[in-house]
């Protein structure tokens, strides 16, 4: 019993040595599940970028490990040594994909140390330039009168605009023909070609679009207006008419389960500098995004959002009848 309690103490104060020294002249490797130049790839390296000088870190890079909706860098990490080096940095797929796939070989709950939420990006409801409909009180008068013959694109089985889709239709109380795309970009082409009649996506994929006048823009699925200039001016959907309808491609960042308390602190630390870095700020908005403030910022409350954007997702997810084998 002497020698555990020796052998014990000894790992407890290898630990926190190893958390003083951390990160040291060490790389930190963000790992994307997601392909180069994506919206996450993009988030990722403009927070890399205001993650380093707080966290005294060298270099932080990113390594992009895309594949299976985000699963296999996911799981990277849930394997990855857990001494901090290692982090994954993903966006709502962590709340969706315990519910998609029907196996996984990792559980989102307990093989990840939640360190906070990075920032929420709004779906935006678009349409094709030509639809007869000016405003969302248009737009649902001529949904209405379609009777089912709208077709609502999204960027494939599963996304987040497939997601938004689902969920648009519900709150509408209306059934659309929904119409899969392999990414966004050719629903976008599509909506613009007038193949397609509406898409729900968010706004690092739409604003350009929008501000062209290239598409018709008919709400924001936020609670609050967003301040990008050509945002600014489009109503919530809240305020449209669809009451508290907010949908978000929000995103966080995670460590290896394990990971030793004092490294999680000082990589929270300096997570909670970085989203107040001016130039991360600036990036973000010209995204159409909005950088987390909120007590989403701590681990354990960014933890409590991810369930409860399980339990949202869910449902409807099931009720669609999607699952990935």
């Amino acid at each position: 019993m002497k020698k555990l309690l020796t052998l014990a103490a000894i790992a407890l104060a290898a630990a926190g040595a190893s958390a003083q020294d951390y990160p040291g002249d060490k790389v930190v490797t963000i790992v994307v599940p997601f392909a180069a130049g994506g919206p996450t790839d993009r988030v990722a390296r403009d927070l890399a970028e205001a993650l380093r000088k707080p966290l005294g870190a060298t270099s932080v890079v990113i390594d992009n490990t895309a594949g299976a909706g985000s699963t296999i860098g996911n799981a990277k990490v849930a394997r990855a040594r857990p001494d901090g080096y290692t982090l994954l940095l993903t966006h709502v797929g962590m709340a969706t994909t315990p519910v998609l796939y029907r196996k996984l070989s990792y559980n989102y709950e307990t093989d990840f140390e939640y360190l906070g939420m990075i920032n929420d990006v709004p779906m935006t409801l678009i349409g094709r330039p030509d639809l007869p409909a000016n405003n969302f009180k248009e737009l649902s008068d001529w949904i209405a009168k379609a009777g089912g013959k709208v077709n609502l694109g999204n960027a494939g089985i599963g996304s987040a605009s497939h997601l938004c889709g689902l969920l648009f239709q519900s709150a509408l109380k209306a059934e659309m023909t929904t119409v899969p795309y392999k990414g966004t970009a050719p629903a976008i082409a599509d909506l613009m070609g007038g193949q397609i009649d509406l898409l729900c996506d968010q706004t690092t994929n739409t604003t350009g679009q929008i501000e062209a006048k290239k598409v018709k823009a008919y709400g924001v699925a936020s609670l609050k207006r967003l301040t990008t200039p050509a945002l600014k001016d489009i109503p919530t959907l809240d305020e449209a008419g669809l009451k508290d309808f907010q949908v978000t491609i929000w995103h966080g960042l995670y460590a290896p389960k394990g990971t030793p308390a004092p490294v999680l602190k000082k990589i929270n630390d300096a997570l909670k500098l970085a989203l107040k870095d001016p130039d991360f700020i600036k990036k973000e908005e010209g995204l159409g995004a909005v950088v987390v403030n909120d007590k989403r910022v701590e681990p354990a409350e960014h933890k409590k959002f991810v369930q409860s954007e399980v339990a949202r997702f869910g449902p409807v997810i099931k009720a669609a009848g999607i699952y990935v084998d």
